[in-house]
């Protein structure tokens, strides 16, 4: 394919316009691109639904286990900036090809790992390769495409990144059932060497206009770069590991470089989001300090003067608030209360699935008839009015059947906000900063989704916690037995009702930790209510995108 080197803002007025792509062919690059990126989501999904498998098969500790999650997380949104900016100088598909075959190459490490730090490295190998794929894959979509049919391509993209986000859990229930948990890792080989295949085949080579060799190291803010990754290392850990060793106190030992840190005393966790913010107020002070010497940054600071662009990488955080958090609580609740088997758990979630998927499809025509701003508000406004609806009637009763309409309704919106919310913020940015603005908001993204897991995961742990030592009192159980009972369930996150239900002489015990578990599923939805509500505020402050959009020249 020819390449195309897309100039800077100060060059482009004077530059012909040359579309990268045109005709069919852009959009096989928009299902290439789409199934890249649906390839990494899956993996941030699949393994919630496969641990149980993976720890026997393993014998993973409960801090594997968490790490086996987060650490994928972690990695992912630590690079995604440095690696979109990278993008921009290097060339995107040339990022894109690499990304995918690191990704492959990690994924044959996990179905291969034979012990859990086996599995944990080629996990954070996985998120580097992600890093490399997202923004490479986002920024190709915002150059390529303009007027309606950008519309049209961002319903494509959004649909695609909300409803396997959602298949993930399906997939991976599937395979528990089936074929085993390393086939969750091994379908990546095949699918990652076709990606690779379509991309040198299909994808055009854009960048922005940069030296090369030697001058081209010299463009590369590798401080900045640095600071970004142990910045955001340093608070998504701190964030995830926040439910295991204790917000304030300890309540899980724990040992760094030597030193102990006991239970009951003051917890890591504060000092590792606290370094985290200090390192991102450097990175802000050492940005601006490079901008203003007119030296190469990673983030262009200038980015978040666009209004669309600053509100919507805000309500992309807060959507992945909602989702993740509601993705991890609804399935704990599920198995707690009914011992639903990993498949069925998973189609109590794939009408979310086929509502994204379906709205998708719908959200461009709509958004080049209404404009995307208000496509983004009526998803919004759905996702809020399906998540109270499920709040206010999710009961011990309630099966995955009930919660069906809710998360169809939920789905519907999701598609229609994920598609066009990234199509409005990334409207203004001009063509040679789409690397870095597409790994910030593809930060954001992760940012908010391991957010969205640890406050909801708090909220229903505490909920648990509380209900069920309220529920047995009164009942006959003594007091003493009762707080073990209450602890137990909090800290194994509702799966300890179970063996309560699997003894008849304890139907009162099991009756009371459906109840518990009810309860704090009610309020992880109404929590997860309000934060998407504060994405529908956000959403009324975006405006029509698109009016400045710099032209692309031929190299």
């Amino acid at each position: 394919m020819p390449e195309t080197t897309l100039t800077s803002p100060s060059t482009a007025a004077s530059a012909p316009a040359a579309p990268p792509a045109g005709g069919r062919r852009r959009w096989l690059v928009v299902a290439l691109l789409s199934l890249g990126v649906s390839l990494i989501i899956v993996d941030a999904t699949i393994v919630g639904v496969l641990m149980p498998q993976m720890a026997v098969a393993l014998g993973l500790t409960t801090s594997d286990a968490e790490w086996v999650t987060s650490v994928y997380a972690l990695v992912f949104a630590a690079l995604l900036i440095p690696f979109g900016r990278a993008g921009d100088l290097l060339g995107r598909r040339r990022m894109f090809v690499l990304g995918v075959a690191v990704f492959t190459g990690a994924s044959l490490l996990a179905a291969l790992a034979q012990d859990g730090s086996g599995l944990i490295g080629a996990r954070a190998l996985q998120g580097v390769g992600a890093s490399m794929i997202m923004p490479a894959a986002l920024s190709t979509l915002n150059t390529l495409f303009t007027g309606r049919d950008r519309h049209i391509a961002f319903g494509i993209w959004g649909s695609m990144l909300s409803g396997m986000a959602a298949l993930g859990p399906l997939l991976g229930g599937a395979l528990a059932t089936g074929g085993g948990w390393r086939w969750a890792f091994g379908v990546n080989l095949p699918l990652g060497a076709a990606l690779i295949a379509g991309a040198l085949a299909l994808m055009p080579e854009t960048r922005a206009a940069t030296a090369r060799g030697r001058a081209l190291l010299r463009q590369i803010d590798w401080l900045g770069g640095a600071l970004s990754a142990l910045g955001l290392g340093a608070l998504v850990c701190g964030v995830i590991e926040g439910q295991t060793y204790g917000w304030w106190t300890a309540t899980e030992p724990f040992r760094f470089a030597g030193a102990d840190w006991p239970v009951g005393g003051p917890s890591p966790v504060p000092i590792v989001l606290t370094l985290g913010a200090v390192l991102l107020v450097a990175l802000v002070l050492v940005e601006r300090a490079r901008a203003a010497a007119g030296r190469p940054v990673l983030l262009d600071l200038t980015l978040f003067r666009i209004p669309n662009f600053r509100h919507g990488n805000l309500a992309s955080a807060l959507i992945n608030v909602g989702e993740l958090g509601l993705l991890f609580v609804l399935p704990l609740f599920l198995l707690g209360v009914h011992g639903t088997s990993p498949i069925q758990i998973s189609l109590a979630i794939l009408p979310l699935a086929l509502g994204a998927f379906l709205s998708g499809g719908m959200a461009g025509r709509l958004a080049a008839r209404r404009g995307a701003h208000r496509v983004v508000r009526i998803g919004m406004a759905l996702e809020v009015g399906a998540v109270l609806a499920l709040a206010l009637t999710l009961s011990p009763t309630t099966s995955g059947l009930g919660l069906a309409p809710w998360m169809l309704l939920y789905g519907i919106g999701l598609g229609l906000t994920s598609a066009q919310l990234t199509n409005v913020s990334l409207a203004d940015v001009p063509p040679a900063q789409s690397g870095q603005a597409s790994g910030t908001q593809s930060t954001a993204r992760q940012v908010g989704a391991a957010l969205g897991i640890a406050l909801i995961g708090t909220v229903f742990a505490t909920s648990l916690g509380h209900t069920m030592a309220r529920e047995l009192e009164g009942t006959g159980v003594p007091a003493e037995r009762a707080a073990v009972l209450a602890h137990d369930l909090r800290q194994s996150a509702g799966t300890a009702a179970r063996d309560l239900h699997d003894d008849p002489a304890r139907a009162v015990e099991a009756a009371a930790a459906d109840t518990a578990l009810a309860a704090a599923a009610r309020d992880g939805a109404l929590v997860t209510a309000a934060i998407l509500a504060g994405g529908l505020l956000l959403s009324l402050r975006l405006r029509p995108g698109g009016a400045r959009r710099p032209e692309e020249s031929a190299a």
